[in-house]
């Protein structure tokens, strides 16, 4: 019985080779008990200085813990495993941590007696600053230390945390966890193998792509809530650019019918938005293969400081506008994430894949260039998704890069065109001439590498 005991102890510890064996983050320094303990210390005295100015206007005695306690929880912590490393009895690291655990619940249903707080939070803090401290006795300094700095945080930013959580609205709430539905449960299970002609639809490729669009959209949707209404037109304009730069086109030229004192600062907001959406095009093609997203550099980014600047130059002209910002930032923020759209999408990604293979094998280069353009008009993210897919294996580097720069200026006169039409000419001559000068920069760029 004592010889399988002690044979289950040890495969134990063999479970912690940092036990035996520092790591090389912690090599040298913390190879002696001594600094291990210190550590351990170190972190106790971390969490015990938030704890202990959280109750810093109570009376001496009357709190439960605060900086001397928590740094003595940590150096036990540290102490206990140290021991039980020496001992070959991972059992007594166990047994502490329930004495403890049993020292901490009792003094929280005394102070609940006392003074009906049913908040647990020291509690958690407590038994985590026992167990960072034997984490780093145990040779895990660098994480232990780590996640005694990011509990420091989370303990300190109580307040901010609760009212973000008074804010949210169930819709949000929603949002976020349909986000974590269609990413962490739905993409794993579906299958990574090519399906349909040419074997070119594979359904975990493309769900990840609307997962990758979905996450952004949802990002953009909380920049734009969070800055919107407080940072004026600016953020308000970037951070739409970052859902939808032709949504926002679309509704600031139909403010300009009604605001005509305003156009300058409406074109500047469609400029913001349309040159969002050149970042945010590397960023998709640097997720997806970060080949392209070099090749894209040089006429992406030449692209973005053309429309910048020009939208500079409209804001140093049309000064701020308050109203108008927290107007569209109402009108915009409607709902962070919503399923059908990014089905949708989804199925537009799918058929844009087969048209580009089916183009490329009938046409060659010539039909990717079509089927970039053509689809550039409407949507420039799905062609930007499916031709990084093709790179390498099935089209140069070149003719992606090439392709989704023409979706790319598509999609600028397009934006051109509606923000004309729709503005009633109001905002032609400023939208207009920087987005044609933009394209024309781009292709040549894109032609030139």
């Amino acid at each position: 019985m004592d010889g399988a005991w002690q044979g289950g102890t040890r495969a134990m510890l063999e479970s912690f080779p940092a036990a035996r064996t520092p790591s090389p983050l912690t090599a040298g320094l913390f190879q002696n008990d001594l600094w291990l303990l210190a550590a351990a210390l170190a972190i106790g005295l971390l969490i015990g200085v938030e704890r202990g100015w959280k109750r810093r206007e109570q009376e001496e005695g009357t709190r439960v813990a605060g900086v001397r306690t928590f740094a003595l929880i940590g150096l036990l912590g540290g102490a206990c495993a140290l021991v039980a490393q020496r001992a070959q009895s991972p059992l007594f690291l166990g047994f502490c941590f329930l004495g403890v655990s049993a020292a901490l619940v009792t003094a929280h249903v005394l102070r609940f007696q006392r003074e009906g707080d049913l908040g647990l939070t020291s509690l958690s803090a407590g038994l985590l600053t026992f167990a960072l401290g034997a984490m780093a006795a145990y040779g895990l300094v660098v994480p232990a230390v780590s996640a005694a700095v990011v509990a420091t945080f989370l303990l300190s930013f109580k307040p901010k945390l609760h009212a973000w959580i008074a804010h949210l609205t169930s819709e949000e709430l929603q949002a976020a966890l349909k986000l974590l539905l269609v990413s962490v449960v739905l993409l794993p299970i579906l299958p990574n193998r090519g399906y349909g002609p040419w074997g070119v639809l594979n359904p975990y490729e493309i769900w990840w792509m609307v997962v990758l669009i979905a996450a952004v959209s949802f990002v953009g949707y909380v920049l734009v809530k969070v800055a919107g209404t407080r940072r004026g037109l600016i953020f308000t304009a970037i951070a739409a650019g970052l859902v939808s730069s032709t949504a926002l086109t679309l509704h600031f030229a139909r403010l300009s019918r009604k605001r005509a004192a305003t156009d300058s600062l409406l074109a500047a907001g469609i400029l913001l938005a349309c040159g969002t959406m050149f970042p945010r095009m590397l960023l998709l093609t640097w997720v997806v293969d970060p080949r392209v997203s070099f090749h894209l550099l040089w006429p992406v980014l030449a692209m973005a400081a053309v429309v910048y600047g020009a939208a500079g130059i409209r804001l140093w002209r049309g000064g701020g506008h308050r109203g108008t910002a927290q107007e569209v930032s109402q009108a915009y923020v409607q709902s962070p994430l919503d399923l059908w759209p990014a089905v949708h999408f989804g199925l537009l990604l799918s058929f844009i894949i087969l048209a580009a293979e089916a183009l490329r094998r009938w046409l060659g280069e010539a039909g990717v260039y079509l089927v970039s353009a053509l689809s550039g008009i409407t949507d420039v993210d799905a062609i930007t998704l499916s031709l990084s897919r093709m790179a390498g294996a099935e089209l140069g580097l070149s003719v992606v890069a090439t392709g989704i720069t023409l979706a790319a200026v598509a999609n600028n006169l397009a934006k051109g065109g509606i923000a004309a039409v729709v503005s009633r000419g109001a905002l032609a001559g400023a939208v207009l001439p920087p987005l044609l000068v933009a394209s024309v920069v781009g292709a040549l760029l894109a032609l030139w590498g």
